[in-house]
Order: C-alpha cells, then structure tokens, then sequence
C-alpha cells in the first residue's frame, strides 16, 4: 500500500510517461515542478503561455527549456482553452493548471462545447495529505470546487474519494463523513446527511467502502479521542483512509492548515473530467506540485 507522496511518484513511473498540457504555465514554481517531473520520467510537457516569458524564468532558475513543448499565447484564457482541447482530442493525457487563476481554469474544463465534463458530470476536488502526525497518506474532499455539495454530489465524492484510494492500494477504503460532532443532532443537516451515508455504506450502495459518519475531526483520526469520548460502533475511527467534509470552508481550512501549520505535504487533482486535472494553488510549493502531477499520472488511463 501507499503511504507516503514520494510512493506516489514510484508508482506512477512505472506506468511510463503520460502527456502534461499545462495552461499558462509561465511561471517559477509551475516550471520548476514540470521540469523535476519531466527530469524524474513522469511527463512529456506542453507548456501553452507567452514563450518570452517562459525562456526568461527557465534562464534565471538554469532550466533547460528544450525539456518543453512552447506552445507560445499571450492571453491566459486562450492557453487555458488551447490545452483544454489537447486533452479533449486525445493529444495529452493530464491537464495541469499553470498562472491562472481557478476560476478560469474551471470555466475552460466546464465549457458546454469545449470542456472536459460529460453531461451532468459532476467535478470535485480530491487532495492527498501526508501529515508528519498520522500514520498514512489521507485523501480529502473537498476544498476548491462545491461549495455546498449535497446529498447526491456527496454520493460521488465518496465514489471519488474511493477510487484515489483504491489508486494508494486500499481495497476497502474507510470513510469518515466530517462533522462538528460525532452525535447525530437532527438539528444539524450535516450530521443527518452523515448518518444516512453511513447507513448506506452498511448496505453496500456506495460500493466497496467502510463509511462513517457522523465523527468529529479528531474522533476519525484518533482511536484514542474515540475511546476517551466514548464513541461506540466505530469501526474506522482512528484508522481513516479519507475524510469527506461537508462543506468547502472546513475542507480548505484542513487543507491549508494541515501543510502550512501541520507540515505536511500535499498532491491534489480534479475528478470527474474527461482526464486528470491537476488543480494547485498558486501559493502551492513546487514539490507540492510535482506530487500532484504525479497523482494526476497514475489516476491517467
């Protein structure tokens, strides 16, 4: 099984080289991550954003910029559309998000015509976290795309969730719907929400999952807050391979707590397109990146 980033990039060498379309990919961090990637086996890269501006930062940093495919465009939603279609005519195997905000590079993987989603497709975001403090790699859902998912888009992010950890090896993957608390409050529409996934999880209609739910954060990663709070009937408590949030507030103060406070790492993708969508922050270290490229190659077909 999978349990450290490093793995993942192990794992998705041996699959051989997949093709990267990145848009706007113009900047340092985006560059030095494509081009370690490149180096290590993982990509063949297409670079589409202003080739000036990509030579001049691959001379400051001392990148060989013959590593990459140029294709050279100026216009940021033009890139973004330009490898888009790459990946939707079968040219490149992962889409990767470069200098652009993710509003934009949404827009292009959701364009009714030109997009990568089926129809009534729904995308989620679905991150790894390797955290110094727990005991193998967590994939979470979701920090960057539904706000608010409901009850059916939930359905599909555990569906998600599951695949990237049957990816990791897990071949039951265990569950945790996140709430403020482990108690079932009717009160609470989260919790409620929680109760019936589980439930449904019990009756094998999600597929070949273990889910939980309600449980509080720290109840789903420590046996011991478990026992100390009593909670009983918890068979993945302390033990979760994924945690489902319910709502992108909580999902991105994890996500962003977790590598800026907590010291982890982290890889993070887009499901539900036509292929891979590598989606990072522009904050987001190279490293960091090039885990999420990896992670993006091995879920490639």
């Amino acid at each position: 099984m999978i349990t450290k980033l490093n793995q993942v990039v192990e794992a998705a060498l041996a699959q051989g080289r997949k093709r990267l379309a990145v848009a706007y990919g113009q900047d340092s961090h985006t560059i030095e991550a494509v081009y370690d990637a490149y180096n290590e086996g993982l990509v063949e890269p297409t670079l589409y954003g202003d080739k000036e501006v990509i030579e001049k930062v691959c001379a400051e940093m001392e990148i060989d910029v013959t590593a990459f495919n140029i294709v050279d465009v100026k216009s940021d939603v033009k890139a973004i559309e330009m490898a888009v279609a790459s990946v939707k005519a079968g040219t490149a195997d992962v889409l990767m998000k470069g200098l652009v905000s993710t509003d934009k590079y949404m827009r292009g993987i959701l364009h009714k015509e030109k997009g990568l989603v089926p129809p009534k497709g729904i995308l989620t975001h679905v991150s790894l976290v390797e955290l110094p403090s727990y005991h193998k790699l967590l994939v979470i859902s979701d920090v960057a795309i539904i706000p608010a998912p409901d009850f059916k888009q939930k359905q599909m992010q555990i569906k998600f969730l599951a695949e990237t950890a049957n990816l990791l090896g897990v071949a039951t993957p265990k569950i945790a719907c996140i709430s403020a608390t482990e108690q079932v409050l009717p009160t609470v529409q989260s919790n409620l929400e929680c109760a019936i996934l589980a439930k449904m999880g019990d009756r094998g209609q999600l597929g070949n999952v273990m889910v939980d739910g309600p449980l509080s954060l720290d109840v789903a990663l420590y046996k011991e807050v478990a026992e100390h709070k009593k909670v009983k009937g918890s068979a993945i408590a302390g033990d979760v391979d994924c945690l489902l949030f319910p709502n992108i507030e909580s999902g991105n103060v994890f996500f962003k707590a977790a590598s800026h406070i907590g010291g982890g790492e982290l890889a993070a993708i887009v499901k539900g397109a036509q292929a891979p969508c590598v989606l990072t922050s522009r904050g987001d270290s190279a490293l960091s990146k090039k885990y999420s490229i990896a992670l993006a190659c091995l879920a490639a077909k």
